[in-house]
């Protein structure tokens, strides 16, 4: 919906050249290329051998054309998640490296052509086997505990196989293990638990006490709360001495009366293992722990007996809503729109900068000081298809510009001064070993962390922009790694890295000694669904420390329409990982659209402002301690669908990024450029 919109004058009366004006966008591969022959169509390898495959594009006669290719395992679509693990590609020369053991296919891609491409299947023979790996590993446990035990089947590569586990126990009397690992003690005594698998074979040792428990009291760390509020129990196991009982397991469950119906796929409410209890609906809940032969129901209030306690907790709706008003649009409608930045300038107005995307290499600069008329001020035009990535140094003067599609295929960086946006001029080109294309980049303290042809990231110094150089680099060294995206805060990077997940490295801000010359890993996180595309980490006021991970997947050419001519859709969401203890990151919530995918975000003040492509632009309530899945909750603080008529694709929001500034909510559309709105104070039920 669009009312009042205000106009910018059309970008293409502007462009102003810095550096190699185009005519038109880098050549493609020639209109009689039609397909990708790789040779050998089939490799077979034994794990840690290697091969390399070749590729050509061909014309309808067989003629070799000219074109330059990249080669990947084929996992995007889903089919084969694990090859970016078990086969190492390299994209550019076509080497294959055996990791692991399966059936797997690498692609011959043309990098202009997206769709045109070959493959090869690649086999790799399954190493022996080696071992079964048992968890827990053995050890003390009581008279009437059941136990959850996995057995990992591992071959000589270190690679986890499949097979079928047979469970027993030496002594059931003792204890009796059932087919799915679950040990169940009977009595006291010492037993083996054994598990089988093609001729492989593992043991643990038990010893089996009687168990002590005779109390069991359970206290919440809330009566009241709203839905998404996380509510802490913990439950007190004492013996007949009164003494604690502090190695006995609990189990948690909880019992609901929600005041709305809960429909089949969303649970009222959920606890976990830790007794971390959230609501999804309004209502009255009973949380119960469990432990063998002893039972306590409890919650917020409790009183105590020798063997029970009860209580309950109310939970409110969270009345998160706010309206959100649309107040200006700078348009962007004869090409499509990638990242923006928006800043204080020099002379105390604000500015933003928005590239472009499969276009002609464009940039286009706004005076966003009055948000409701956005106006042009400058564009430059580099020699590229897509300038995907703008940034703006800390103090409003420097701008850096990523490139992809240079006619030269130089790509890199263009360094601007932006300390007059109505004047934009270039400093400086820095391509040495960034042919490969530069997707996103960051700027910290004078260097510019740029995304190295999606292997690694570099580090440039610029502290004299007119002699940019390189300093240090960071690269992954998992099979077939890639990275998408980096993120500074306080000296530490954050790296979105597909299925690698995120990494953080110190660069400067850490303990781990690290600088710019010199990053050090910290930590990383790997989530289940292997399409980390973007992270944003957030020091929440409650003390935790969260990365949001944002999913990205979809079809790989954002060509604006599908082959039924119809907008294009997205999938993915935001996975919500706790850092607190920076060795142990744990996952703990999700934020999901079923409709749409992530893309990139913003986070400020207890809000999370996030572009969902085709879902549009969402702003989520992030208070307090976070569990589950936020969408359900009631956190939903707004969302704004941008519609324009005069689009690259008439009504149809594909939200690519946001950025909070002063107040307003600035975010680039891929159809119809910078736009802005802003949050209405919350209106406060009156009694």
């Amino acid at each position: 919906m669009m009312y009042g919109r205000f106009r910018a004058v059309p970008p293409s009366a502007f462009l102003l050249p810095a550096i190699g004006v185009l005519s038109a966008s880098a050549p493609v591969v020639a209109q009689e290329a039609v397909s990708v022959e790789v040779v050998p169509s089939a490799l077979s390898l034994e794990v840690g051998e290697e091969a390399t495959l070749e590729a050509r594009v061909l014309d309808p006669n067989g003629n070799e054309v000219n074109a330059e290719i990249l080669f990947f395992p084929r996992f995007a679509d889903g089919r084969n998640a694990s090859a970016r693990w078990s086969i190492d590609v390299d994209r550019t020369t076509g080497r294959v490296r055996a990791v692991k053991g399966g059936e797997f296919v690498v692609l011959a891609i043309v990098a202009t052509a997206g769709n045109l491409r070959g493959e090869a299947a690649v086999s790799v023979a399954y190493p022996p086997l080696d071992r079964i790996d048992v968890t827990p590993s053995g050890g003390s446990t009581y008279v009437g505990v059941a136990t959850r035990h996995r057995a990992t089947l591992l071959d000589t590569a270190e690679d986890e196989r499949d097979g079928e586990i047979r469970w027993s126990t030496s002594d059931a009397d003792v204890a009796t293990v059932d087919r799915f690992g679950i040990l169940t003690a009977h009595a006291s005594g010492q037993f083996a638990l054994r598990a089988e698998a093609e001729g492989i074979a593992a043991e643990v040792a038990y010893e089996v006490r009687e168990n002590p428990a005779a109390r069991l009291t359970v206290t919440g760390s809330a009566e009241r709360a709203r839905t998404g509020d996380v509510v802490r129990f913990e439950a007190a196991v004492e013996d007949a001495m009164g003494g604690p009982v502090g190695d006995l397991p609990v189990t948690w469950t909880v019992t609901s009366d929600p005041s709305i119906e809960a429909t089949a796929d969303i649970p009222p409410a959920e606890i976990d293992e830790q007794g971390r209890f959230v609501a999804y609906f309004p209502g009255l809940y009973t949380v119960a722990a469990t432990v063998p032969g002893r039972t306590s129901w409890g919650a917020a209030e409790v009183e105590s007996s020798s063997l029970i306690s009860r209580a309950s907790i109310e939970v409110h709706p969270r009345h998160a809503a706010q309206e959100v008003t649309f107040v200006g649009q700078g348009q962007v409608n004869n090409e499509r729109t990638s990242d923006l930045w928006v800043w204080e300038g020099v002379d105390g107005r604000d500015y933003a900068i928005t590239g472009t995307h499969a276009a002609a290499g464009a940039v286009y600069f706004w005076d966003v000081t009055d948000p409701a008329n956005p106006v042009l001020t400058d564009s430059v035009v580099v020699d590229a298809r897509t300038t995907n990535d703008v940034k703006v140094s800390e103090d409003g003067e420097i701008c850096v510009i990523s490139r992809e599609g240079a006619s030269n295929r130089r790509n890199g960086i263009v360094i601007l001064n932006c300390r007059n946006p109505r004047d934009v001029t270039t400093i400086s080109v820095f391509d040495d070993e960034l042919t490969g294309g530069v997707h996103n980049l960051f700027i910290h303290e004078d260097h510019v962390y740029a995304v190295n042809n999606g292997r690694r990231f570099d580090v440039i110094n610029i502290e004299d922009p007119a002699g940019p150089h390189r300093v240090g680099r960071f690269e992954l060294d998992t099979p077939g790694h890639a990275i998408h995206d980096i993120w500074i805060v306080d000296g530490i990077a954050y790296t979105s890295n597909w299925g690698d997940g995120v990494v953080l490295i110190d660069v400067g801000g850490g303990d781990r000694g690290g600088s710019p010359s010199n990053p050090v890993e910290i930590a990383r996180f790997r989530d289940i669904g292997g399409r980390t595309h973007a992270a944003f980490p957030y020091r929440s006021p409650t003390g935790r420390f969260y990365v949001f991970m944002g999913d990205e997947a979809g079809r790989p050419g954002f060509d604006g329409q599908d082959p039924e001519r119809t907008p294009q859709f997205m999938s993915g969401y935001i996975h919500v990982v706790d850092f607190t203890d920076p060795d142990n990151p744990e996952e703990v919530a999700r934020y999901e659209i079923p409709e749409a995918g992530s893309h990139n975000m913003w986070i400020e003040d207890d809000k999370l402002y996030a572009a969902f492509y085709n879902g549009g632009l969402r702003v989520l309530d992030i208070s307090g301690e976070l569990k589950g899945n936020l969408g359900e909750q009631g956190r939903e603080i707004a969302r704004y669908m941008a519609y324009d008529p005069d689009g690259v694709v008439a009504n149809a929001p594909f939200t690519w990024g946001p950025q909070i500034h002063k107040g307003n909510l600035f975010f680039a559309e891929y159809f119809s450029g910078l736009w802005a709105v802003k949050l209405q104070p919350r209106q406060e039920l009156v009694p």
